[in-house]
């Protein structure tokens, strides 16, 4: 199974909040990865640093909690698109400007129509603009 991964749903891996059934679809995503093609794009990796960076300096999220969360996500197989620079202002920014999103968003919208992945979200105006394009909602199978 090959699929977009999307920030919302790797930080609900650190942070395990939000309602029951989006920490139940995280928890089907991350043991998804296991024998999984995933990919992200290349804005990943600062959402992620963004997401962790505030909440150490606002919420008390401590430097060997985020290392920790870091050293895990080294550990799985996630794939950096190395192309989307390269899409970002003209599909990218066509998808934001349409849709309202921010290119952040429309970044991984983008990447799985341009590859016919799935995306893995837990983002509601996403996962609607998503649907609306037609590109899939990644279903994740309950270990």
């Amino acid at each position: 199974m090959r699929f977009v991964l999307d920030n919302s749903v790797t930080m609900r891996w650190l942070f395990g909040d939000g309602s029951p059934s989006d920490q139940r679809y995280a928890k089907q995503v991350l043991a998804a990865i296991d024998g999984s093609n995933v990919i992200v794009p290349g804005v990943w990796c600062l959402e992620v640093a963004n997401v962790i960076a505030r909440a150490e300096s606002k919420f008390g999220l401590t430097e060997a909690r985020s290392t920790e969360f870091l050293h895990v996500l080294d550990q799985l197989q996630i794939q950096i698109d190395p192309e989307t620079a390269l899409h970002a202002m003209h599909d990218t920014l066509q998808l934001a400007r349409r849709y309202s999103l921010s290119a952040y968003d429309a970044a991984y919208l983008e990447l799985a129509l341009r590859e016919g992945l799935p995306l893995a979200t837990l983002d509601a105006g996403l996962e609607k603009v998503a649907e609306k394009v037609g590109a899939k909602r990644f279903t994740a199978v309950s270990p």
